[in-house]
């Protein structure tokens, strides 16, 4: 699959006679939310954990030096917590660029914090991308986003601003914690 992916999210859901979408957030759409939304809730999604593992050659990185960014990998047993914003369809428009660096929209059950459990839409990086770059040791991981920088700012402001997100959310995220202090 190649970087862009606009075109391929476009034609994978209709939201034809649709006012209204849940999209749950586990990155950047936690902290930098540059679009309308209806509602906003801190969510869970079941089987998925947040992982540094793609490239961002649009963002945090450029081609030369792509940044790392989260994707979500599938691990049974495991939560990810995020936030859910219920939004219009034509906000897609706007999310289906910013998202395009090898995305994919997939919908996923999110379970919000009174139990209540919704249909959403969720991007993820799958491993077949052309972006994807996988595991590494966490030191690695931080050194490479220490020295990255795209036309959305340094890639350590990535790190920063999600790990702080999600500590404002009551969630301890290991693997981002643990990128974090060999960082800092």
């Amino acid at each position: 699959m190649s970087f862009d992916t606009v075109e391929q999210n476009r034609s994978r859901q209709q939201f034809d006679g649709i006012s209204s979408v849940w999209l749950f957030g586990y990155g950047s759409l936690i902290y930098k939310v540059d679009f309308p939304f209806l509602e906003k809730r801190p969510a869970t999604i079941e089987g998925w954990a947040r992982r540094f593992w793609q490239g961002s050659h649009d963002h945090r990185g450029t081609p030369e030096a792509p940044g790392r960014v989260v994707t979500l990998i599938q691990q049974p047993g495991v939560r990810c917590k995020g936030m859910a914003y219920r939004v219009s369809p034509d906000v897609f428009e706007h999310l289906d660029v910013r998202e395009k660096n090898g995305y994919l929209r997939f919908t996923t059950p999110m379970t919000f914090d009174d139990g209540s459990v919704e249909d959403g839409l969720v991007y993820i990086a799958t491993e077949d991308n052309a972006a994807f770059l996988g595991p590494a040791p966490a030191a690695d991981i931080a050194q490479q986003i220490a020295r990255s920088s795209g036309p959305s700012g340094p890639n350590r402001d990535y790190l920063l601003n999600l790990a702080e997100a999600l500590r404002s959310l009551g969630d301890e995220d290991s693997h981002v914690l643990e990128i974090e202090s060999h960082l800092r």
